[in-house]
């Protein structure tokens, strides 16, 4: 090999273009330590162009800053979004480098719909069940509270949205919507009646039972004038309980309402339902 002057060229070459490229990285892994690309600036915007409500500058500072490791070339930015979509009402976050030592975080928020469960979760518009201060989700308003089953946060706020419609002729507006472990519905309206609607046999069984009561609570309102209705049970073929403090009422929605005064707190009963 050293009489073959060919392979001694071609080594020199190889190690002298190793050597340039040791020094490149050298002198590249140097400038981008400099200080002028440390990073001085974390600029968080709207994903969508729409004012942000609950991150700000505080939020971030406390946060999320003092776990950005790195600097402008350094920075892990899978890591910087991960820590972001940690913060309290951040849905969705994506991250960008601006030269020289500015990092671009762009922010989905989470737009609360209500409370989700007993433990002091939110319900967003968009069915993600996530964690953050309630008094700041419900300072204009005070909150529906929804219950289900884990998984079924989607069907909850799918279901909501149809009773909101549904109820809407009577002017009655859902507070609460639960689904029970058994898959049973219970709503309660704004008036504070409490309406059971049982489990779904078909996509339209809600759907059904709701429009039936909706067809005779105005009668129910023009009868029922000494007290208010606490809860009606709708899980029958053709007709529907209710019961207040003052009185009961069994009702088949094939005839005309009929009250019947009863001891208070007593419920009457129909013994075929679905």
């Amino acid at each position: 090999m050293w009489h073959d002057v060919r392979s001694l060229n071609a080594s020199a070459s190889a190690v002298t273009a190793l050597t340039v490229l040791a020094c490149l990285a050298s002198i590249v892994w140097w400038l981008s330590q400099l200080p002028m690309f440390s990073l001085r600036a974390v600029t968080v915007e709207s994903m969508y162009g729409i004012d942000l409500r609950h991150v700000n500058e505080l939020t971030v500072r406390n946060g999320v800053i003092g776990k950005i490791r790195g600097n402008f070339f350094t920075a892990d930015l899978e890591q910087v979004r991960t820590t972001f979509e940690t913060v309290p009402w951040v849905r969705r976050a994506t991250v960008r480098r601006e030269w020289p030592n500015q990092l671009i975080v762009e922010v989905e928020e989470h737009e609360a719909l209500g409370t989700w469960g007993e433990d002091g979760r939110l319900l967003s518009v968009k069915g993600d069940v996530f964690t953050a201060n309630l008094g700041e989700a419900g300072d204009d308003h005070e909150l529906p509270a929804f219950e289900g089953p884990a998984g079924s946060e989607k069907e909850v706020l799918a279901r909501f949205s149809e009773l909101r419609a549904l109820f809407a002729p009577v002017k009655l507006l859902p507070q609460s919507l639960s689904l029970s472990d058994r898959y049973a519905w219970t709503v309660k309206l704004d008036n504070g009646m409490s309406v059971a609607l049982g489990r779904e046999q078909d996509r339209n069984t809600l759907k059904r039972r709701v429009q039936r009561l909706v067809g005779v609570y105005p009668q129910l309102v023009a009868r029922l004038q000494e007290g208010r209705i606490d809860t009606i049970d709708m899980r029958y073929p053709n007709g529907l309980a209710l019961s207040s403090a003052a009185l009961s009422v069994p009702l088949d929605t094939t005839k005309p309402v009929k009250a019947a005064k009863k001891k208070p707190n007593t419920t009457s009963k129909i013994t075929k339902q679905t």
